[in-house]
């Protein structure tokens, strides 16, 4: 019994020593756990409450703070700080805000809590203010604090903004980010970001030369202002720059840049070449028809332009909340528009002077007057914006010196769909076996039963349609206003007569070629005096050519 009972007490003291071990470490857990970390909100706080009455060089050490706090409401701070939205209180409590402006109302986020409160008055607001050297600190506590975040986009923009940084602290930063960094395109703006800064401060010439030597080739402005930096002088002829190797390095470095600059320069210009030639398209392919079929030179034909792009305005103005799908209600709208403005203007004025050129081009040219007007008494003199949908805007950017915007693309590609249609309108339908006929041989055409005076109203109607969708194109390339179609009336004609009168092969050769010569010229010679140098060859070669590159046989080319 006494081995039993000792047996017992030795087994409980045992099992109370665990017991007692095993609360001990729960109660150090607790401890522990509690203390680990305290709430975000704790530790902004006291940095919002600081950052009222800081000075500058106060601010820089609680952004830097505040940058090290691992929460999601840390990067909307920081970015309304730096734009000059995080304001506070005037009375009471002083409650530090982000204060936003929408629909003419201004509305107060706390920074903190996140709880907005609408239609505040501003002025019941005061501005934390900032200086230059703070919004760099707060451009690179932003651009770190995106080199984290989780989506890709995010970061790719976050290591773009790192190319404007000069701040050797950020070596060590974009060192971590680049170990760490899965995504190739992100990784190589990293690399750049970290070249940069050592070609800068390297502590060596070997590493400044080799950061300089692994620059080479990158097209970016921010690379080639701080190639530019090395070879600057002061006042007395000194370089700023005072070791030669890295002169020498950063020379031939920028040497290579520019030439591939200049080659990315001439890509660019032929690009926006043929988006201007698909513009002249558009405007001259309507004119060509016209001017093949009926001989009549429309100076109205600028002004079908103009109404196809205030379809547009308006058509943006009742689909307010559409804007996304505006464009595809607006083309078949102008359209409209414009080829009915072209049948009244045939069967009202046009069809009483055929066979008169000078009193058709002076009677045209007096509509266009009185369109212009009208288009001034209904909506202003002053030019109006069309807001250019979401799918449209941006670029493709291929390198840091060539980026090509979708809205120029978009304009390329639909006017070429618009040719191929009309080609196959012309060439497959009986509309278009009759217009070429009328084309051909107007008195035969008209024996043979073609209604030949209805058939020139379809077809200046057609004419004045397809300008019309030129007017949708072209407002998205810029503001719309009454002399809009007066800009590309002589090109539309220059475009008709060098091609060819009524050959659509010969319209669209001609447009591209006059809108690539025109901006491979821009640079070298001005905007003026490329359109004189152009008209100057064209005359030369109408001299030559008098039917243009693709000549028609035809009632108008034969008289």
């Amino acid at each position: 019994m006494r081995r039993l009972s000792l047996l017992f007490s030795s087994s409980s003291r045992l099992s109370f020593a665990r017991l007692g071990c095993a609360l001990l470490m729960i109660c150090m857990w607790m401890l522990g756990s509690g203390a680990q970390a305290e709430p975000a909100d704790a530790r902004l706080e006291p940095i919002l409450t600081q950052l009222k009455t800081a000075g500058f060089a106060e601010k820089e050490q609680l952004v830097s703070k505040l940058s090290e706090i691992d929460d999601p409401q840390v990067a909307p701070i920081l970015s309304a700080l730096l734009e000059g939205d995080l304001q506070y209180a005037k009375k009471g409590e002083g409650e530090v805000v982000i204060l936003r402006y929408a629909n003419d109302l201004y509305s107060a986020q706390n920074a903190l809590t996140g709880e907005v409160t609408e239609d505040v008055e501003k002025r019941a607001f005061k501005k934390i203010s900032v200086n230059n050297s703070l919004r760099q600190l707060l451009r690179a506590s932003l651009a770190a604090l995106q080199l984290r975040a989780p989506d890709v986009n995010v970061r790719l923009e976050a290591a773009r903004n790192m190319m404007k940084s000069d701040d050797a602290s950020n070596i060590p930063l974009l060192q971590r980010a680049l170990e760490k960094e899965q995504d190739a395109s992100v990784q190589e703006l990293l690399s750049v970001d970290l070249a940069m800064l050592q070609a800068r401060y390297g502590e060596t010439t070997q590493s400044r030369v080799a950061a300089i030597e692994q620059l080479q080739g990158e097209l970016y402005v921010e690379v080639r202002s701080l190639l530019r930096s090395f070879l600057n002088t002061n006042g007395q002829g000194e370089f700023l720059e005072p070791d030669p190797a890295v002169r020498q390095a950063a020379q031939e470095a920028l040497d290579a840049i520019e030439s591939l600059v200049a080659f990315n320069k001439g890509v660019e210009n032929v690009y926006f070449g043929v988006s201007l030639g698909a513009v002249l398209l558009l405007a001259a392919v309507g004119l060509a028809i016209t001017f093949g079929v009926m001989g009549v030179i429309n100076m109205a034909h600028g002004e079908m332009i103009m109404l196809g792009a205030y379809t547009t305005y308006v058509i943006q103005q009742w689909m307010p909340n559409h804007i996304e799908y505006s464009l595809f209600v607006a083309i078949p709208a102008a359209f409209l528009v414009s080829g009915l403005a072209g049948v009244v203007i045939e069967r009202g004025v046009i069809r009483f002077l055929y066979g008169r050129p000078l009193e058709t081009l002076l009677a045209t040219f007096g509509i266009s007057l009185c369109l212009q007007q009208l288009v001034r008494t209904v909506f202003g003199s002053l030019n109006q914006s069309v807001i250019t949908p979401v799918w449209m805007s941006g670029s493709i950017e291929i390198n840091g010196a060539l980026s090509l915007t979708y809205n120029r693309l978009y304009i390329i590609i639909f006017s070429i769909l618009v040719l191929l249609a009309l080609a196959a309108l012309l060439r497959k339908t009986q509309f278009g076996l009759q217009m070429r006929a009328v084309t051909q041989n107007r008195p035969m055409a008209s024996s043979m039963g073609i209604r030949t005076g209805w058939l020139d109203a379809l077809t200046f109607g057609l004419g004045s349609g397809i300008a019309g969708i030129a007017g949708v194109a072209l407002s998205q390339l810029t503001n719309v206003g009454p002399n809009l179609g007066q800009s590309y009336i002589i090109d539309s004609f220059m475009v008709v007569v060098f091609g060819g009168v009524g050959n659509l092969m010969g319209t669209f050769v001609g447009a591209m070629s006059l809108g690539v010569a025109n901006k491979l010229m821009e640079p070298f010679a001005g905007a003026v005096l490329a359109k004189i140098l152009v008209l100057v060859f064209i005359i030369l070669f109408i001299q030559k050519y008098p039917r243009g590159m693709f000549a028609l046989k035809g009632r108008a080319v034969e008289g």
